[in-house]
């Protein structure tokens, strides 16, 4: 059997079953209606049992015990709730926050004394920095003005460091024009430079049977369902482009797409195709329900579906992060430690059963590792006036 058969098959078993929950009454919303003109307000997740695949995944992808695992999504989903009663807790003083996976604990770093009390109230911890979030902030919407050149990868506020770390690809550290660009960010704010061993590229890849969707000769992966249709990467197919499913059969058209400045998009489904709030586990995991789209914190585990390496976690290194593709820079990414490879680009980043976003690009593969970046979900869900289809 060619591998292009063993794929095809492959992918019919996953969609056979996902039918077959559909038949008992599940999921489906064949013919939904237009969009909602608000985006959908995150739920936080119900806190249900992990399942088996995904505690395998977490033991395999981030060397946890099964406890550890479990323990660690339980403190993950505490984070999440306490994240935005220590922000409005510390006022202007808020410097930022991540999950500290050593500690099990959100941290919070605050920017002023006066104001740590009432944040170690919430019951997070605390961190007094220099510089505040919104000072930081503005300082990296000044270097997001910069002209970057291909050896300066990405940017982002690191709230941990208390600054605007610049990541510089190791063999470009040397580079005038890389000299430059750092100058003229350490005139915006505190810089920190890092250096990484490749430049970001997108995971688009060229028409491979048995995978989920094709615009063109490419290769795409479908990220969420909405209600009318889905949302992915913006470099994956421009406005009008028309989209072909898994088995070649028409599913609609590009309704809106940003690339780059932003990267995601948006396809109408129809033509006998349905929506459902589901994210493949590829046989590694069970098909995930998705439940909302509340955001996880800097240091929280997620994973990631794509359709050429399947399902993989990791951890959220970074928000707000500029990322410069050679085709230009993309603003507002997160930036993760998961990896990624072409094809994979649109395909889902979950945490629990929260969506995250939609892949855009990074560097490395499955074998070595690597890094990947994601277009935040409910960005796009504002851009568009979507609704995110939920279980």
């Amino acid at each position: 059997m060619s591998s292009r058969s063993r794929t095809k098959r492959a992918t019919t078993v996953v969609r056979t079953g996902l039918a077959a929950l559909l038949a008992l009454g599940a999921w489906a919303s064949a013919g939904a209606g237009p969009a909602s003109a608000t985006a959908q307000e995150p739920v936080p997740s119900a806190g249900g049992p992990a399942s088996a695949g995904l505690l395998r995944a977490m033991r395999k992808d981030l060397g946890l015990t099964e406890s550890q695992a479990r323990e660690r999504l339980a403190a993950e989903r505490a984070a999440v709730a306490i994240e935005p009663k220590a922000r409005r807790a510390a006022q202007g003083a808020y410097g930022g926050s991540w999950f500290d996976a050593d500690s099990g604990r959100l941290t919070v770093a605050v920017a002023d004394t006066r104001r740590a009390a009432a944040v170690r109230a919430t019951g997070a911890a605390v961190r007094l920095v220099e510089h505040s979030a919104s000072r930081l902030d503005a300082a990296k919407r000044a270097i997001d003005t910069l002209d970057a050149p291909p050896g300066v990868g990405s940017w982002h506020v690191d709230p941990e460091a208390n600054r605007i770390v610049v990541n510089v690809v190791r063999a470009e550290r040397s580079d005038n024009d890389v000299e430059t660009f750092l100058d003229r960010a350490r005139r915006a704010g505190p810089v920190l430079v890092r250096e990484v061993a490749e430049a970001p590229r997108t995971f688009a890849a060229g028409t491979v049977g048995g995978d989920p969707y094709y615009t063109g000769n490419v290769r795409c992966s479908i990220g969420f369902s909405v209600h009318g249709g889905f949302v992915t990467a913006g470099h994956c197919g421009r406005p009008g482009a028309a989209v072909r499913g898994w088995d070649g059969s028409h599913i609609g058209t590009f309704q809106g797409s940003s690339f780059p400045d932003n990267d995601y998009a948006w396809v109408n489904v129809g033509s006998g195709w349905w929506t459902v709030p589901v994210v493949l586990g590829w046989g590694t995991v069970p098909d995930r329900l998705v439940r909302g789209s509340a955001e996880a914190p800097v240091g929280a585990s997620i994973c990631r579906s794509g359709s050429t390496t399947h399902w993989h976690c990791g951890s959220v290194l970074a928000k707000n992060e500029t990322v410069n593709y050679s085709q230009g820079a993309v603003h507002q990414m997160t930036k993760t430690s998961v990896c990624a490879e072409p094809g994979d680009s649109g395909g889902s980043f979950i945490s629990g059963d929260q969506a995250q976003g939609v892949t855009s690009g990074g560097w490395g593969n499955r074998s070595g590792g690597g890094q990947t970046w994601y277009q935040p979900v409910n960005e796009i869900l504002a851009r568009y006036g979507l609704r995110l289809h939920t279980a």
